[in-house]
């Protein structure tokens, strides 16, 4: 806790005093028992024998002819990332913007997670895009996934991007054309078409993966994963009801932020649910509520951006006024320095502040396990159901009904932490040590392939002048200006999270910067520009100021517990993005656009 006079306190919420010590040892004894030989590589990826996983069971596949047309735009995504750029650059009067993604629909993540209970962990006045644009304000204040998805659409309706959009589509390879200053754009369903630009924005939370449990392909009961949700298996929608389960016995494999959410309606109708856990995630309250009337009938212009800008700053670490948001993200801002970018309280020695913020830390872990004794009455399961790692050492969780799921007689937690995982699966059931957990379906939370994109897995193949590969020119780490541009790949824009800022919440971040592709592009169609690139020297000179100003927090993710954000226990340095954060970040980009756009304009190679 935090006393009158500003200091931190080293007694706890409940009146305990905290041992660092102790607590430290606590954390790398639970590390080890979850850290195994094979990191990152015990997950399988959904494609050949397990390709029918990632298959789209929303939307049929239209077959359509072969296009070898032109446009001026190509987009990439059909995601927040995508569908603010097309919006934007519709805005600065580009006509011609043909949209693509390998789903049926736009939406991004929120078309293919459609699982029960999905609602986004983001206060939706804040995260769902160009609210204003389109005059809506979201009927909850955490929305659910469908209400999200319906506002993407909403937004491809709004500024007419259905028009040339192809949907069900992949590019596999993009090659510039020096001579007519076009990029030739190859896809899976024969295209071959052209585009002056190309924007990049296929997102990292698209492609599900597997447990490589051995044994899974034998198991002859019913499977899917949760980004691919069976409601004909399971019946109900995204809101619940799934009656199809009344005489199921269902596994879930995975408790991370999907499992929080669609394990509730799991237990709830099932005829028995078993959870394998591996790690529980930091599961704190929720308190969802539906908007009130009369304060969406008082809002004025210009409220969106103010609330945005209001929760970004206050994420991000900057002195704001007033909280607006006021819920768990804003809460615990410090804490979030450990793992997402932004500014350092540096009126004290770096030592001494990472004293007071491991305090903190540990203030707010010890009160997340109190919660979990207060809600579960049984003092085994709540136990195994309690976070032992810092605060971000996961995604937070935050939730009014997943630790109240398992007081239920017919939820029954399996904890793998000392098997090293499930142990096998067999025609009919779950292995977990010497213990068989007969099944009739099993269900993966078990996330996506975070991180790897079509660009950075080498599965949208990029080549540049003289044919050389993105790939090869970034073989030493990215090389770009601010992240959205690379010499020798004109006209080629990336939207994301490398060598530039972030923050949880991400779709401010890519409204960001579709706003300032969308302001370079428009500056060189009126300046009759014929490519947009940076010169390396910008490019070197950005790279260096990331690594220059980045906050090296590789000794925290090492000692963190296995999980995505430090690849399984592996470790991973955090240095790709700009540490002063997304605030700093901005003021930086609109300096740029207003002395320095001419540094990309015109021929850099």
């Amino acid at each position: 806790m935090t006393t009158a006079s500003g200091a931190t306190s080293n007694i706890d919420d409940q009146g305990e005093e905290i041992d660092l010590d102790a607590l430290r040892a606590r954390y790398a004894h639970e590390r080890e028992r979850r850290i195994r030989p094979d990191g990152a590589t015990q997950y399988r990826s959904t494609t050949g024998e397990f390709g029918y996983y990632a298959k789209d069971p929303y939307t049929p596949r239209a077959e359509r002819a072969a296009l070898t047309d032109t446009v001026e735009v190509l987009v990439i995504g059909g995601g927040f990332g995508g569908l603010t750029t097309g919006a934007r650059l519709r805005q600065a009067g580009v006509e011609s913007i043909r949209m693509m993604d390998e789903a049926g629909d736009f939406g991004g993540t929120w078309y293919w997670n459609r699982y029960p209970g999905i609602h986004c962990d983001i206060e939706s006045y804040s995260y769902m895009p160009l609210l204003e644009e389109v005059g809506y304000v979201p009927k909850w204040r955490y929305a659910p996934g469908e209400e999200i998805r319906q506002h993407a659409v909403a937004i491809a309706e709004t500024f007419g991007l259905y028009r040339d959009a192809l949907f069900h589509t992949r590019v596999t390879a993009l090659e510039w054309d020096g001579e007519a200053d076009e990029w030739v754009v190859e896809t899976d369903r024969g295209d071959r078409m052209r585009a002056r630009f190309v924007i990049t924005s296929s997102g990292t939370l698209t492609q599900p993966k597997l447990p490589g449990i051995p044994g899974i392909d034998t198991f002859r009961g019913h499977t899917f994963h949760t980004s691919r949700w069976d409601y004909g298996y399971t019946g109900g929608d995204s809101g619940g009801g799934l009656d199809g389960l009344a005489d199921k016995k269902v596994a879930v494999i995975g408790t991370g932020a999907t499992g929080v959410q669609v394990i509730p309606h799991l237990g709830r109708d099932a005829e028995h649910l078993y959870v394998f856990q591996r790690t529980p995630s930091s599961v704190d309250v929720r308190d969802n509520w539906p908007t009130d009337q009369a304060w969406a009938d008082s809002l004025e212009p210009g409220w969106q951006r103010e609330r945005m800008e209001n929760f970004l700053a206050i994420v991000s670490g900057e002195e704001v006024e007033t909280d607006l948001t006021r819920d768990g993200w804003t809460s615990t801002a410090r804490l979030q320095r450990k793992m997402i970018s932004g500014a350092l309280d540096t009126s004290v020695p770096a030592e001494e502040r990472e004293r007071i913020d491991e305090l903190v830390d540990a203030q707010k872990m010890n009160q997340i396990r109190a919660r979990v004794d207060e809600v579960v009455d049984d003092p085994e399961t709540a136990e195994l159901l309690k976070p032992w790692y810092r605060y971000m050492c996961k995604r937070p969780c935050f939730s009014d009904h997943y630790l109240q799921t398992f007081n239920r007689p017919d939820v029954t937690l399996v904890d793998t932490a000392d098997h090293g995982g499930i142990t096998r699966m067999t025609e009919d059931s779950i292995v977990v040590g010497d213990t068989e957990y007969p099944v009739d379906c099993v269900v993966f939370a078990t996330g996506f392939d975070v991180g790897i994109s079509g660009v950075m897995s080498g599965t949208m193949p990029v080549r540049g002048r003289g044919g050389r590969p993105l790939l090869e020119s970034w073989s030493r780490g990215p090389r770009t200006l601010h992240g959205f541009y690379s010499n020798g790949f004109p006209n080629l824009f990336h939207l994301g999270a490398l060598q530039n800022a972030n923050s949880v919440n991400f779709a401010h971040i890519l409204l960001e910067q579709a706003e300032h592709i969308a302001a370079v592009i428009g500056e060189a169609r009126k300046s009759a520009v014929p490519v947009v690139e940076p010169s390396q020297e910008a490019a070197d000179a950005w790279g260096r100021t990331v690594q220059e100003t980045a906050h090296d927090n590789s000794a925290f993710r090492q000692e963190c517990t296995p999980g995505y954000y430090n690849r399984e226990g592996a470790g991973i340095h955090g240095g790709f993005s700009y540490s002063p954060g997304p605030v700093a970040f901005h003021r930086v980009l609109k300096e740029w656009r207003g002395s320095r756009m001419h540094d990309v304009l015109g021929s850099n190679s």
